[in-house]
């Protein structure tokens, strides 16, 4: 892209930003594309009060941190794929691609959710991208084995916390991974196709083992550690496929 036109960059960036943040407070409470709402008070809000910044007009609450954070991050890294687009995906596949990467990190981060339409959409979207990065074996492939890995792990972590809540004779009330982060995986796999889901996954495991190492280390030395303490872990996933799309 023209680097006299990296203003056009942060431009979209802006935009981004704003659409990134408008879906992480809608799709967790209506699951749909609908009026935004105040994430304070849950009263309906216009959509221009994330343009604005004007405070909510019911309970008067201002934007939060996570709403700048999450603008200036875009408009930064916006500006700089503008000038230095990634290899496999292009300037425009790779920023349409890191706003769903957006939506599925802030929920799950908030809400431990990785949401069935938010999949579903992702689903769709892999096999585009996967069908023009890879051929239709190595799209299938990669997705088969990335839903079918982590489905593994899902049976298994599931399978560990019941007996080790049944030795101490505790309630079981999450689990390690959820089924949205095996849906993920899967569309994951799809993008990244095979076998590349499977440095991907690695990837993963790697950096949410030291991540929940050093949390726990907190949370012991804190004394607020409780049994079975549960991390999200569809941000892990994302990193490791931003790692092999955008910095390999």
């Amino acid at each position: 892209m023209p680097v006299n036109f990296i203003w056009l960059g942060a431009i979209l960036g802006w935009v981004a930003g704003i659409l990134v943040n408008y879906l992480a407070d809608v799709l967790p409470m209506t699951r749909r594309f609908s009026q935004s709402y105040c994430t304070h008070c849950g009263k309906p809000m216009k959509w221009w009060n994330y343009i604005t910044w004007r405070a909510c007009l019911n309970c008067h609450a201002r934007p939060t941190f996570r709403d700048w954070l999450v603008q200036f991050f875009y408009i930064v890294v916006f500006s700089i794929l503008w000038i230095h687009p990634s290899t496999r995906l292009g300037y425009w596949i790779g920023s349409l691609l890191l706003v769903y990467f957006g939506v599925v990190f802030l929920i799950d981060l908030e809400h431990r959710l990785v949401l069935h339409q938010v999949s579903i959409v992702g689903g769709i979207l892999g096999l585009l991208i996967g069908f023009w990065l890879h051929n239709v074996w190595q799209t299938i492939a990669g997705g088969a084995a990335g839903f079918g890995i982590m489905l593994a792990l899902y049976y298994l972590g599931e399978a560990y916390a019941r007996w080790m809540a049944r030795r101490r004779g505790q309630a079981l009330d999450e689990v390690a991974l959820g089924y949205g982060d095996v849906n993920l995986s899967g569309i994951l796999g799809l993008i990244l196709g095979w076998p590349g889901i499977v440095a991907g996954l690695v990837f993963a495991i790697l950096a949410g083992g030291i991540v929940s190492l050093g949390y726990l280390i907190y949370l012991f030395i804190s004394r607020k550690y409780k049994p079975f303490t549960a991390i999200p872990y569809a941000p892990f996933l994302l990193f490791g496929a931003t790692i092999l799309l955008y910095m390999l």
